[in-house]
């Protein structure tokens, strides 16, 4: 079993910064690591992407360029780096976890959630 934790989340203005980040615990060798958000209202939709390798990402239109996400295998912990926040950036984000590795775009290829961390972008 894999549990995952957000943390980072908070308030600011457009155009500022913030920094997720989403620790494991359990066995993770191997998982692919998804970011996604929810507004109230919406769907969930994707957001980034990261295989176990690191070296293979992936992100929506809508964030490309100003948000990055890494991971650091050691610490069982995947972030998220969310720079220049626009107002329909505010969300819920939560962290997933493909324990086949393949995970990109699609909530349903992820089998582990944490609960969300709510970031909200003032404009």
């Amino acid at each position: 079993q894999v549990q995952l934790v957000e943390s980072g989340g908070g308030s600011v203005q457009a155009g500022g910064s913030l920094r997720l980040s989403c620790t494991a615990s359990g066995r993770t060798f191997g998982y692919a690591m998804g970011w996604f958000r929810q507004a109230p209202g919406r769907e969930r939709e994707f957001v980034a992407a990261i295989r176990w390798s690191g070296g293979t990402t992936y992100y929506a239109d809508s964030v490309k360029g100003r948000f990055t996400i890494s991971r650091d295998n050691a610490k069982n912990t995947v972030v998220l780096q969310m720079n220049s926040l626009q107002p329909e950036d505010t969300a819920l984000y939560f962290c997933a976890a493909d324990l086949f590795g393949v995970g990109r775009f699609d909530p349903n290829e992820y089998e582990y959630w944490g609960q969300g961390t709510q970031v909200t972008v003032a404009s």
